[in-house]
């Protein structure tokens, strides 16, 4: 499945998902913010994006779109996954479809820009005249979702519309706001072309290095931590790591990006979908569980040891959480690197009753079930907290 949530997008989830309607083709939907009037002879400056992710998340919710679009530096937020509807299109009672359900996916960005706007000391008059910064990553994570490279109303090239319900309800691809029916705003009035015909941004030149955050730990260049470890030793573990030449280790390199990329294109990735900076959907498809902040339960894990090892192979009761105490005994080396799965079946309740054993423990004292001295010493030693 394609990532719910653009990588590298800052995630703003407005909450209140709801499904599409799947009889119709995929789709999605250009807009432009156009919050103020400007002309040639009368520009205006242009209105932060920060601005625009308040409105959105906050009194606009209610019109807010899927993606908000900084076209000048690149920056992004995204409000709702994928395979939710947003909010950006009128859906009247007279229209036939629900409009922004109207596709398997209906997928709504909204550029921050209007006409004569001033950035910079320079005046844009069409989004396209704009660097449109990212605009390759936005393409490639659309397409993802099997939405065509073609414009059924034809490219936005001016203000006017171009409406007609039959091609809306069988074609699948990109409609301007202005070729949306039972809609009156006419934008965006430009879009750029798709990545890698004339005209498009080129694509970046080296490793991708910016950062993304995804169940709250950071990944990508420059980011440090556990999690860095755990996937560099997962992309080895599945036979992704000819890029390196020492680690894996807690700070994510180029090289860590290199073989995360080799591990995107082994799952049908591809462009910059496929640049080594880790989503949530292919992360969890790695590890099999998404990596948190390093803190345990007790009572989790006890759980986790008591329903794991009678279940079906892989079973996971608290994946993230008994893959912490795992990676632990790992580095104690109590338990074999494979085994970190995030499944606290019987080979785990081995290594944590070597564990206890270490501690001082002995006979029942050392059955494999963790209890709150023990796991604090292995917290203690390897970094992370306990709670009840």
């Amino acid at each position: 499945m394609p990532e719910l949530w653009l990588p590298g997008a800052e995630v703003h989830d407005l909450g209140d998902h709801a499904s599409t309607d799947q009889q119709y083709p995929p789709k999605a939907i250009a807009h432009i913010t156009w919050d103020r009037n400007a002309t040639a002879a009368a520009p205006l400056d242009w209105e932060p994006y920060e601005d625009l992710v308040s409105y959105f998340t906050g009194s606009g919710a209610g019109d807010a779109p899927h993606l908000i679009w900084d076209p000048f530096i690149g920056r992004m937020a995204q409000l709702f996954p994928a395979d939710s509807r947003s909010k950006s299109l009128l859906s009247p009672a007279q229209s036939p479809t629900r409009t922004n359900r109207a596709g398997r996916v209906v997928i709504q960005i909204e550029a921050v820009f209007f006409p004569y706007c001033r950035y910079g000391g320079a005046v844009y008059p069409r989004l396209v005249d704009t660097p449109c910064a990212g605009w390759d990553r936005i393409h490639a994570w659309i397409s993802s979702w099997g939405v065509p490279d073609a414009w059924p109303m034809g490219l936005p090239t001016d203000f006017s519309s171009h409406r007609d319900e039959q091609v809306w309800e069988t074609q699948g691809g990109w409609y301007a706001h202005a070729h949306v029916p039972y809609n009156d705003h006419t934008d965006p009035g430009s879009w750029p072309v798709f990545t890698g015909g004339s005209g498009s941004p080129p694509p970046s030149a080296g490793p991708a290095r910016y950062e993304v955050t995804v169940n709250g730990l950071a990944y990508g260049y420059g980011a440090h931590g556990y999690q860095v470890t755990t996937v560099g030793r997962g992309l080895v573990a599945r036979g992704f790591g000819a890029h390196y030449n020492s680690g894996p280790g807690p700070d994510w390199t180029d090289a860590d990006t290199e073989n995360y990329a080799d591990y995107q294109r082994s799952l049908g990735y591809s462009g910059p979908a496929a640049d080594g900076v880790p989503g949530e959907t292919s992360l969890r498809r790695l590890l099999g569980y998404l990596p948190g902040p390093r803190t345990v339960s007790l009572a989790h894990v006890v759980a986790a040891a008591h329903s794991d090892p009678p279940a079906e192979q892989g079973h996971l009761t608290y994946g993230a959480e008994v893959a912490i105490v795992e990676q632990a005994l790992a580095d104690e080396g109590l338990l074999e690197q494979r085994w970190v799965d995030g499944s606290f079946g019987s080979l785990t309740v081995a290594a944590y009753a070597g564990w206890q054993r270490r501690c001082g423990y002995s006979g029942s004292a050392a059955d494999g079930i963790p209890g709150q001295d023990s796991l604090q010493r292995l917290g203690a030693a390897q970094g992370f907290a306990v709670t009840g």
